[in-house]
């Protein structure tokens, strides 16, 4: 491939990019034909952070049952709201593809409740047809999740929280 047929395809891509924006697009997918053999495929994709959300707000914090809504904000300590705020929060440091196991079928890296130390594989984020292991930052116990297998995640997404 030359140069200017690969500076050409970037501009294709960021084109799409635009595209997907624009038009207030989830998904976008097009293959565009060069020739006998020679073709380039493109999916372009966006996260929408609200599945995230909603999970954080199906646990609300426990209250006290006899207390004033000025006491109860007070005495309980107030959780973030978006998980990437969290201390614990383990986030993508690209963007791609999450796989919580080594190979369809495998057992998963690690689980709710998993002591991890540091530097163990949480899971693996593909991109570009390369396997990344995501390493533990930190020695702690998963608490949380937040994405499945197989989920396409972006850059700074919270991927689990480790305590």
């Amino acid at each position: 491939m030359t140069q200017s047929r690969n500076d050409a395809d970037v501009a294709f891509i960021k084109a799409l990019a635009e595209l997907l924006n624009a038009n207030d697009l989830s998904e976008l997918s097009v293959k565009r034909d060069y020739g006998e053999n020679d073709s380039l495929n493109v999916k372009v994709s966006k996260l929408t952070a609200q599945p995230v959300f909603q999970q954080v707000a199906a646990a609300p914090a426990p209250q006290a049952p006899a207390s004033t809504p000025d006491e109860s904000s007070a005495a309980a300590p107030s959780l973030p709201v978006d998980p990437a705020q969290h201390p614990g929060a383990v986030t993508s440091p690209m963007v791609g593809t999450a796989y919580l196991a080594a190979e369809p079928g495998a057992a998963n890296f690690v689980s709710v409740g998993a002591q991890v130390a540091e530097g163990d594989t949480l899971m693996i984020i593909e991109a570009m047809k390369t396997m990344n292991h995501i390493p533990a930052p930190r020695a702690g116990i998963v608490k949380r999740i937040l994405v499945s297998d197989g989920s396409p995640v972006e850059y700074g997404a919270p991927l689990m929280i480790i305590e």
